[in-house]
């Protein structure tokens, strides 16, 4: 049977800390579901085709990993592209009692599904996607935050 995961998240977006997950999760499965959830309540900053995009070009080169946008409960999307397991990334304990509950209400919907956390690296560990945006809407440079195929497409405001 093969291992694959998914791992969901919005992405908006995509960040070091992002791929460092990605990165480190990647010799543990056969493959690596990167699952751009489309929540109606939240206004992205950037398209969703757009996301997958900067996903599709960061990783062009690992056969292992495929990109793909849903909507809906998560555990619907694992049983859609059969994938047995759930990757969060966790910076601080906080995230990890967010992440616990809603890996407890996953379990109870879908027990097939298992969810698998990995830290974040520590020099990656303060980088949140919300806290990028907010640079971003203020007019900051967040390159140093960013992987390249990213960053290149944010420009700071002058």
């Amino acid at each position: 049977m093969q291992r694959i995961c998914l791992f969901p998240g919005t992405f908006d977006p995509v960040t070091l800390g992002h791929t460092d997950i990605i990165d480190r999760a990647l010799p543990l499965f056969d493959e690596l579901i990167i699952g751009i959830g489309i929540n109606a309540t939240k206004v992205p900053m950037f398209s969703v085709e757009q996301r997958v995009e900067w996903l599709k070009e960061i990783y062009r080169n690992e056969p292992k990993i495929r990109v793909a946008s849903y909507e809906g409960l998560t555990v619907n999307f694992c049983k859609e592209v059969n994938a047995r397991f759930i990757l969060r990334g966790i910076r601080y304990v906080s995230d990890f009692e967010y992440e616990k509950a809603i890996a407890d209400i996953n379990r109870k919907m879908e027990h097939e599904v298992e969810t698998i956390f990995l830290t974040c690296s520590p020099e990656y560990s303060t980088i949140a996607s919300t806290l990028v945006r907010d640079v971003i809407r203020h007019g900051g440079d967040v390159a140093q935050f960013l992987p390249d195929p990213v960053a290149r497409t944010i420009k700071p405001k002058k």
